[in-house]
């Protein structure tokens, strides 16, 4: 038996091809059957992200079918030879040690990843699509998950200017987010993506302020929040505890004097102001009053370079970890020739259909598509 991984990413593929490869949590294991059965696999798992598409197989050969796997999962018939990776053996192993640990991420050492990989397992082996080799691989992927969590700080540290100003905010205010109102000025895409983060944190009194009151409103009630007219929103300031500001307005909408009327009228609470503007929405001298934190655009990417940097220093040590296990893991993987575990189904025959009018050609291309290949076929990469 050979475990091999196959796939493409937004390392390999642009977005416009992932998403026609992409598949809802709900279809993983209808369309992992559809793999197993189709492509000859003893075992298979198949990893559906907006940042990768990946099939986990165990099977008697690896050679160069493997990418017609990929043509199942698409509606339209594309070629995605080009963009396709093939890693076997202890290469397998390796690399879904890296992904599952957020070392092969578009943001290093993220961790929303491991909850991907564990949620595709789940729908694998809740599906029987799973065996001895791939249930013993995918839980030595968890443990070597955790020790990489546990003993390097490769997940530690805000990577994006949302996820920054929440780790200043929670400093500022001890850790406790659900005691303090935030608000934010203009509703676009930065901003709205600084309060989500604020909220998953815990914060449960959101003002939301814009210049167009409707798109106020639609995005206060995605928070549970309040909409408030924009000539209004330095006034409801004096019950605000996190200010964040993104209305793309060319002047100033907040000047040092009105921060300081607004800090008497508070009795010099803190207040913490994240202007992520370009051009700046608060007036920069206004960071020199007592108990105002004001935080720009740069002063948030600064941050995210930084917490970068140091990941980037702690995948040494996490590859060595990777290493480890995966050494540790082979002697225990059943080796080559052990026997077949029984398929569902008939086997696919290759079928020769006539040309339709187009509305069953996905269903025509799966049923023709060869089982896979013998040893004799052109081995994979070819």
């Amino acid at each position: 038996m050979s475990i091999f991984v196959a796939g493409l990413s937004y390392k390999t593929a642009p977005v416009e091809l992932r998403e026609q490869l992409a598949v809802t949590p709900s279809q993983l294991g209808c369309h992992g059957c559809r793999l197993r059965i189709v492509g000859g696999l003893n075992e298979v798992v198949l990893l559906s992200t907006c940042n990768r598409v990946e099939v986990y197989g165990v099977a008697p050969s690896v050679n160069g079918n493997v990418k017609s796997l990929f043509q199942l999962l698409s509606k339209y018939v594309c070629d995605v030879r080009e963009h396709l990776y093939v890693h076997e053996g202890a290469d397998a192993v390796a690399h879904l040690f890296s992904v599952a640990s957020g070392l092969d991420s578009m943001v290093i050492g993220e961790t929303e990843i491991t909850g991907q990989v564990k949620q595709a397992y789940e729908a694998a082996h809740a599906a029987r699509l799973t065996g001895g080799t791939l249930n013993r691989v995918f839980q030595k992927a968890f443990q070597a998950v955790k020790e990489i969590r546990t003993h390097t700080a490769v997940g530690r540290g805000a990577t994006s200017v949302g996820s920054v100003a929440v780790e200043l905010a929670e400093k500022i205010f001890r850790h406790d987010l659900s005691k303090h109102t935030v608000m934010i000025i203009g509703a676009g895409k930065m901003g709205e993506a600084c309060v989500r983060h604020l909220a998953k944190k815990g914060a449960q009194s959101i003002l939301v302020s814009n210049r167009s009151f409707d798109r106020a409103q639609a995005l206060a009630t995605e928070f549970n929040g309040h909409a408030i007219r924009f000539d209004d929103c330095l006034a409801r300031m004096a019950d605000v505890d996190i200010v964040v500001s993104s209305t793309g307005c060319p002047q100033t909408i907040l000047h040092r004097a009105d921060v300081e009327k607004l800090m008497q009228t508070r009795r010099n609470r803190p207040l913490f102001l994240i202007d992520i503007a370009v051009p700046r929405d608060i007036d920069p001298d206004a960071q020199h009053i007592d108990n105002v934190y004001l935080y720009n655009i740069d002063d948030l990417e600064a941050i995210v370079r930084q917490n970068v940097h140091h990941r980037e220093q702690e995948l040494a040590l996490c590859r060595t970890i990777i290493e480890k296990h995966t050494a540790a893991l082979l002697p225990k993987l059943p080796g080559e020739g052990a026997a077949p575990a029984p398929l569902p189904g008939k086997p696919v025959r290759r079928e020769h259909r006539p040309p339709s009018d187009g509305k069953d050609d996905h269903d025509t291309r799966i049923q023709s598509q060869p089982g896979w290949l013998p040893d004799s076929a052109p081995a994979v990469g070819s």
